[in-house]
């Protein structure tokens, strides 16, 4: 008989799921690589990401993209 064990990610392994999203935004680029290279190891706490993506900005980023942030309200 086998035995069903639930598995749940920590907030380390959150955390890493959301950098790779963020980093996926940012670079306009596909996620599913990214998730795809995760090594994960169970530990007490959870499942853990061992090698979390890694977001850099440059230098001018935030110059670069700061209309993405303005947008127009359209009344009725």
């Amino acid at each position: 008989m086998t035995q069903d064990k639930d598995m749940f990610m920590t907030n380390q392994a959150i955390g890493a799921l959301m950098m790779a999203l963020q980093k996926s935004l940012m670079e306009q680029s596909d996620i599913v690589p990214v998730l795809k290279k995760f090594k994960f190891r169970l530990s007490e706490d959870g499942l853990m990401v061992m090698n979390p993506p890694i977001v850099k900005l440059n230098e001018n980023f935030e110059e670069e993209h700061k209309d993405a942030h303005e947008f127009d309200v359209v009344g009725e």
